[in-house]
């Protein structure tokens, strides 16, 4: 090993995987400044714009995922699969990483299959309490695997399982901007409250639906809307929202930062690392989870804050008929919010992007 450490990191398909990677890199970056850190993704997915925003360098294999339904798509996956496993014999070849680690997602898969047949140290990170199909195949080869979530012996070798919690970007662990500015930046009002949206990196369709459906209701609360609407759902969210100047519509919010500290409520989906990261801002949440997602975990991940008093549980097939009634019921129910404010404290790990990093540096040193 050279003193000065190489690292690949890939994660990618969905913020979800992409941020837990970026900030597993910049908590490595503080350890050893020296490091040279370099991130694989899958091309045409959105870690190839998001992480060169982090500063940091990718480069993309051409990899997609192996449909669940019978589709064509699935034709093109084994060419695509032996392309990417050749694509990164041949980074990890001319880069001679100290360590690969993955956050899951396509690219991770042939990067950390390859990493490990090279001899090179390898980590994985599961965010969620249901694993997903690539660290799942990954898991018999890496030699370490840091989750979010206890009891996950089943999915994994318990030899291999370090219990981290879910790392987030450091701007949204400290949130420094003020509430001043940070309304401000998104030309929203100061002294209304703000109901602040994100479905998801890539937008929630049914979410959005509902919200343009009861936009004047809520807008009625004297709220103003800060809405994360997704490049698909822009162009619905534009024309709903035409005629109140209470509500500003963005495709993606790069300054999560800022739209945390600029919201008092919000409505999201129950991604593990949206949860973590309002879990940081300390907002009262309702959160709609995805009905779709592997094993419903993402309404496993709201559970664990809802039982805990920690948040509240809108069910998709719901959201239309209810969404209104439950944010009326948070807005107006000051007790409640404070309830939720206290108990989201219990449940704060804000050093797990220390704790992968430090488990990464411990796979260096056995080298």
């Amino acid at each position: 090993m050279s003193d000065k450490l190489k690292i690949l990191i890939s994660g990618g398909g969905t913020g979800g995987h992409i941020f837990p990677a970026i900030a597993i890199a910049d908590a490595i970056k503080e350890k050893r400044p020296d490091s040279e850190i370099e991130f694989v993704g899958a091309i045409g997915r959105m870690e190839m714009d998001k992480v060169p925003l982090a500063g940091y360098k990718i480069t993309g294999l051409n990899i997609s995922g192996l449909q669940r339904r019978l589709t064509t798509k699935n034709l093109s996956f084994p060419a695509k699969l032996i392309s990417s496993l050749l694509r990164s014999s041949r980074i990890v070849r001319k880069f001679k990483p100290d360590i690969a680690i993955g956050t899951g997602g396509y690219a991770s898969g042939p990067l950390l299959y390859t990493a490990s047949r090279k001899h090179v140290p390898t980590l994985i990170h599961e965010q969620n309490a249901f694993p997903g199909i690539t660290n799942k195949i990954l898991a018999k080869r890496v030699n370490t695997i840091c989750v979010s979530y206890p009891h996950m012996e089943s999915y994994f070798p318990e030899e291999k399982i370090i219990i981290t919690g879910n790392p987030i970007r450091k701007a949204i662990r400290e949130l420094t901007p003020s509430k001043d500015e940070s309304l401000e930046y998104f030309g929203l009002k100061k002294g209304k409250k703000t109901l602040l949206i994100i479905g998801g990196s890539q937008g929630a369709a049914k979410i959005n639906i509902a919200i343009a459906n009861n936009i004047k209701k809520l807008l009625d609360l004297n709220l103003q809307i800060l809405w994360q609407s997704g490049s698909y759902s822009k162009a619905m969210a534009d024309e709903a929202s035409s005629n109140y100047e209470d509500v500003v519509v963005r495709d993606f919010i790069q300054e999560m930062d800022k739209a945390y500290v600029a919201s008092d409520f919000i409505i999201s989906r129950a991604g593990a690392i949206a949860i973590a990261e309002i879990i940081a801002a300390g907002k009262p949440a309702v959160f709609i989870p995805l009905p779709s997602a592997a094993e419903d975990h993402q309404t496993k991940n709201a559970m664990s804050l809802v039982d805990g008093d920690a948040g509240l549980i809108l069910k998709e097939t719901d959201a239309n008929r209810h969404i209104h009634g439950i944010v009326s019921k948070l807005v107006k129910d000051t007790a409640l919010q404070d309830k939720i404010c206290a108990n989201l404290k219990k449940f704060r790990h804000d050093d797990a992007a220390d704790k992968i990093a430090d488990e990464a540096l411990k796979l260096i040193k056995k080298k």
